[in-house]
């Protein structure tokens, strides 16, 4: 009798064939926001004139090739998990949006770093407003980059705040606390990734806090993954419903998303304990060398 309710209520063949909900796949594609690209191409620009006026005394002077390489590709990436397929994707994937999460976390942020974005778009600016920029940010990026330990440990706690099942669950829900997350992936992954680049770049800073913090936050992405990779059911109920759209067991989706942040998103992570590594042997080879040594 309820089947016979609902078919009687249901509107004719021809009329849902006029108002058929597209699906997943064909939803697909590129995303235009003016909140997200508009910045992130305002922020390219400024850093192309920097670069420009930079080598204007030749290639490579003030910021190296490789530096310049690796904002772009940050940016790249920054612009593809925002507005790219993988966006659309991770509404109907676990496994998507775990991508999008993790680099979002452990790549963006290093290699946006790794191309000094600060000092390169002062270049940019007018004299006065460079003088002003470093008045004020200049104070602010020393303290954030001393600050290591609660850098770690915002950047843990927004890994646990939005992957438990509430906390994803909410973020979907609604687009601004979905783009809260996403901007707290982001914010978090710069702070972490900046106090770790004084690490590398810093001799008094020293090497073991850095390699403490790396271990501290590959441990917490572990523990998450393997959650995620090993339960016996899914844990969220909101890809249960979505991810057969894509033709995903959601148990299969979840373990792949577990897999996802366990073993590649680490590898950001071991990169940078291997460049500790490397530094810190570095300078205790150099302290060791008898101070009046002659270099042949």
């Amino acid at each position: 009798m309820a089947s016979a309710a609902l078919a009687a209520l249901s509107p004719p063949a021809a009329a849902q064939s006029m108002c058929r909900v597209p699906t997943p796949l064909e939803q697909v594609g590129w995303f235009a926001s003016l909140w997200t690209q508009l910045p992130l191409v305002l922020l390219a620009v400024l850093y192309g004139i920097g670069v420009c006026r930079l080598w204007r005394r030749g290639w490579g002077r003030g910021v190296g090739r490789g530096a310049v390489v690796c904002f772009g590709a940050g940016t790249g990436l920054l612009l593809l998990v925002t507005a790219g397929p993988l966006r659309a994707l991770g509404a109907w994937s676990l496994a998507a949006h775990m991508a999008q999460h993790m680099v979002l976390l452990a790549l963006v942020p290093p290699l946006l770093l790794a191309g000094r974005p600060l000092a390169v778009v002062a270049c940019a600016l007018p004299a006065a407003w460079s003088r002003r920029l470093h008045r004020v940010l200049h104070p602010l990026q020393r303290w954030l980059g001393d600050a290591l330990a609660p850098a770690t440990i915002a950047h843990c706690a927004a890994m646990w705040l939005w992957h438990t099942p509430g906390g994803l669950q909410r973020a979907l829900e609604g687009e601004v606390l979905h783009w809260t997350m996403h901007a707290s992936f982001l914010v978090a992954g710069l702070w972490f990734w900046g106090a770790l680049w004084r690490r590398i770049r810093d001799p008094v800073a020293g090497a073991v806090p850095g390699l403490v913090a790396l271990v501290v936050v590959m441990m917490q992405m572990g523990f998450i993954g393997a959650l995620l990779t090993f339960a016996s059911r899914p844990l969220y109920a909101v890809y249960v419903l979505r991810a057969p759209e894509l033709g995903l067991a959601p148990l299969a989706d979840q373990q792949l998303a577990g897999l996802l942040m366990w073993v590649p998103s680490c590898l950001p992570y071991l990169a940078g304990a291997a460049w500790l590594l490397w530094r810190g042997f570095g300078r205790l080879e150099r302290s060791r060398r008898p101070t009046g040594a002659v270099r042949r």
